[in-house]
């Protein structure tokens, strides 16, 4: 049995290694001949971390995976922490810790852990076709592989996703500008073993620790879309949206590289209950684009992998094995996108009344509250 696996991000990779521990063959295309990943890191909370393990591929976590042991919101106006606590009780609870890893670093080292070799880069996909004999990509470059199904792992922009569907899904602009990227360790802005949020007039600043005496770090900004801004206005577009911030910020801003800067306008998905259709199956971000204010994006992209890896260890009937897939996941990313949704417009002050409100609770909590809701995000995946 033979899997065409599209895409060679964490989805794709993920696919195929949950499909190779069940003896099932797999050929990975990538549509770009050198991966670039979007974004400077990601979080993999403790349910993707368990994901990773599970795959095998747990060592890449320990390597890259970040000293995240506080969390903390720090009003951004002042600088004053609003809140502090440890992760460790999450910890204890879900049996994992959280890792804010390299995007780039993670993804590279699971297509070398794979094999590099072994993978088809600069393979855009231009077509699909199915039949009783199995699957049919075409691509760009004019040529075709064939298989028993397909694992679309090709993207927010996903060109199966509409061959699924039957229609084509737009993206929804969730309303805000994320700026992120990557820095050195500073204890004059943030500790370096939490995560630190400053928060202040519906924006965002936010530093995590990866590997490598590394901050990751982003910026949230409310704005129109289509923005004349780019890496050339980095630091004075920063500096606008940030003046009168607490030194911290203007410290981190200080520090920025702009040519290793991204600008993205952050958009999701409305959710859909299709995620199959006979012997093709949409997984990742072609499946459920969601915002990133939950942290669960490549984390759902890894439970994923698993559910699929599950329901071919159920049975080796491919139609039945992905409507299983189809029915595990669909109730579960339709809810991960939704509530990254709430948090987005909470956080980026849709209603400022509320976002208000939300500060002042932060003012007042303990961490009991936000490790609740982290531990009923994580306990919802396959391994819990």
């Amino acid at each position: 049995m033979k899997a065409l696996i599209i895409g060679a991000g964490i989805g794709g990779m993920s696919a195929a290694a949950a499909l190779k521990q069940q003896g099932i063959e797999c050929d990975i295309f990538e549509a770009v001949k050198e991966i670039k990943p979007v974004g400077a890191a990601l979080s993999i909370w403790s349910n993707g971390v368990k994901c990773m393990n599970h795959l095998g591929m747990g060592h890449i976590m320990d390597q890259l995976g970040g000293p995240m042991h506080y969390l903390a919101y720090q009003d951004g106006l002042t600088g004053t922490v609003m809140t502090q606590f440890s992760l460790t009780p999450l910890v204890e609870a879900v049996g994992e810790r959280p890792c804010p890893v390299s995007r780039a670093d993670l993804q590279s080292q699971m297509i070398d852990w794979w094999g590099r070799d072994t993978i088809q880069f600069g393979k855009r996909i231009e077509k699909v076709a199915q039949d009783d004999a199995g699957v049919t990509a075409y691509f760009t470059d004019g040529t075709h592989a064939t298989g028993d199904f397909m694992i679309a792992a090709d993207g927010t922009h996903s060109k199966v996703r509409t061959h699924v569907l039957g229609y084509e899904t737009e993206r929804r602009y969730a309303g805000y500008v994320n700026w992120n990227g990557l820095v050195n360790i500073d204890e004059d802005i943030a500790p370096g073993n939490q995560w630190t949020t400053f928060v202040a007039e519906g924006k965002r600043v936010s530093i995590m620790p990866i590997a490598e005496g590394r901050f990751y770090f982003f910026f949230d900004v409310p704005l129109p879309k289509g923005l004349a801004e780019d890496r050339s206005t980095v630091i004075k577009d920063l500096s606008d949206y940030f003046k009168g911030w607490a030194q911290p910020v203007q410290t981190l801003i200080a520090a920025i590289d702009p040519e290793t800067t991204n600008r993205i306008e952050i958009h999701d998905i409305e959710p859909f209950d299709t995620l199959v259709k006979d012997k093709i199956a949409l997984l990742g971000d072609s499946a459920h684009s969601t915002t990133p204010d939950i942290g669960q994006g490549g984390c759902s992209a890894l439970e994923d992998a698993v559910v699929l890896g599950q329901c071919f260890a159920e049975t080796q009937d491919i139609t039945n094995a992905l409507k299983n897939y189809e029915e595990k996941r669909r109730f579960r990313v339709k809810d991960l996108v939704l509530k990254a949704r709430k948090r987005c417009d909470v956080t980026h002050g849709k209603d400022m009344q509320e976002t208000q409100a939300w500060y002042n609770e932060l003012r007042h909590e303990t961490g009991d509250n936000i490790i609740e809701g982290l531990r009923n995000t994580i306990a919802g995946g396959p391994l819990a």
